[in-house]
């Protein structure tokens, strides 16, 4: 089993944290790491016209380029919410063994993100995926920011 660290969450926390000032999406940061190094730290820039733009996805895009490989099973992705399904399932087929995150999609949801209730429980279940979760990491951190959004982006609609 992996032993998260607070300083690559910390990455993750501080792209999320940029994007309440730039308002180039939600409140969502990811890291990835291999062998204890940040490979790629990326943030949610949905509201830049790209609907598969959430964090997890361009810090897969970000660390294959990299990389240069599409198989990124030596590395671990760091989220400040839960993967939703569309990127639990690009982390699966990248191979990366390990997701770690803060906060729950039922905490994006209550405050109004257009969240699936599919948990990655469920997916992982599902899709008879061998991907390690580790949930509620920094989950205060992660949340304390996702209501830092939500109250200085109140008028708006996601």
């Amino acid at each position: 089993m992996y032993i998260p660290q607070e300083k690559f969450m910390r990455l993750a926390l501080d792209a999320a944290r940029m994007n309440i000032t730039e308002a180039n999406g939600g409140p969502f940061g990811a890291c990835i790491v291999r062998h204890g190094e940040v490979v790629s730290v990326a943030s949610n820039l949905v509201l830049t016209s790209d609907a598969t733009a959430h964090a997890e996805i361009n810090a897969i895009r970000e660390a294959s380029r990299v990389l240069k490989n599409h198989i990124l099973s030596d590395c671990v992705i760091y989220s400040t919410t839960e993967p939703c399904p569309m990127c639990f399932s690009a982390i699966h087929w990248a191979q990366i063994p390990t997701i770690i995150f803060g906060t729950r999609i039922e905490d994006a949801a209550e405050l109004g993100f257009n969240e699936l209730f599919i948990s990655n429980y469920q997916v992982k279940t599902l899709g008879k995926s061998s991907v390690e979760i580790i949930a509620g990491f920094q989950s205060d951190s992660c949340l304390s920011l996702m209501k830092e959004w939500s109250i200085s982006n109140a008028h708006k609609v996601y």
